[in-house]
């Protein structure tokens, strides 16, 4: 018996912003800026016509217009993040939530995961729960 298998196919974007976190006490609840990296992974057991799970340029196309909308910003500062912190996790949901939003029906539905790498050797990710845990690995910044 074969154990079932899926593609997943993952793309990456940066941005760099600035934040502090409200309720937190401590050196970051001061304003300080970080070079985000951002990676986003969708899974699909079917494979097209092209031999592909589906076409990076689609979505990386929709995760840069994101990652693009919170470059060089406060993010405090942002519409998307009031009343909430502005935390790599909270980052993360709302990369997830977005993507759910833009991509088409296909895509969304393999959605597996956002990652919001605050430096290259710490990150944060949503999705659901049953999503695996991608092996750590430091981005390319």
């Amino acid at each position: 018996m074969s154990e079932p298998c899926v593609y997943t196919v993952s793309v990456q974007a940066h941005y760099d912003a600035a934040h502090f976190l409200v309720h937190y006490h401590g050196k970051c609840e001061r304003l300080h800026g970080h070079r985000y990296v951002v990676d986003v992974a969708v899974q699909t057991s079917e494979l097209n016509e092209a031999g592909i799970a589906f076409d990076f340029v689609d979505l990386k196309r929709e995760l840069r217009i994101l990652a693009d909308s919170l470059d060089h910003q406060l993010l405090n500062e942002l519409p998307q993040f009031e009343g909430v912190e502005t935390s790599a996790e909270n980052q993360a949901r709302w990369f997830y939530g977005e993507l759910k939003k833009r991509l088409p029906a296909p895509l969304a539905g393999g959605l597996l995961y956002a990652r919001v790498w605050e430096t290259p050797t710490q990150w944060a990710q949503y999705g659901p729960a049953g999503a695996p845990l991608p092996t750590p690995r430091s981005p390319e910044l």
